[in-house]
């Protein structure tokens, strides 16, 4: 019953899916290099973490507008990988004791970001040139009368 209820919306959803997914992975990196949304301090870019937040801001606004998702999600699957194997797995197997519960999820999130890629409504479609209406022409052919010359 809720498949025939979201049939329409599934487009949109994703969409919503998609922005919401870039604008976070983009909040995070903002984060760790410049301090923003609640961070104590700045990360050097000259540093791993400089790396990982350049690449969460990049990809975070690629994702939120659609530009190159699927390259983009993969960026991001590497680096949640690399969270994951190095900060949080060493602290303990279960996410829940490690902490990993958030790079867990943004590493599905971005396996289904690659699986699907964009799905429209990407800044692209609303910059692309739309195309100018071709004024309509006759379907059938126009019949034209001539009077024959009268003869006498």
């Amino acid at each position: 019953m809720a498949e025939e209820e979201t049939k329409g919306m599934k487009n949109h959803l994703y969409v919503i899916f998609r922005i919401i997914v870039g604008l976070l992975f983009f909040m995070h990196g903002s984060q760790k290099l410049f301090g923003w949304f609640g961070s104590s301090s700045p990360t050097p870019l000259v540093s791993l973490m400089g790396v990982v937040g350049i690449i969460e801001i990049v990809a975070g606004i690629a994702i939120a507008f659609g530009i190159l998702t699927r390259l983009a999600a993969f960026g991001g699957l590497v680096v949640m990988i690399g969270a994951y194997t190095t900060a949080h797995l060493p602290k303990g197997l279960w996410p829940y004791q490690n902490g990993g519960e958030l790079a867990l999820m943004y590493l599905a999130a971005f396996l289904v970001l690659l699986a699907y890629g964009s799905n429209g409504y990407t800044i692209r479609d609303f910059l692309k040139e739309k195309p100018k209406p071709v004024p309509s022409q006759p379907t059938q052919p126009i019949e034209t009368t001539t009077q024959e010359p009268a003869t006498n």
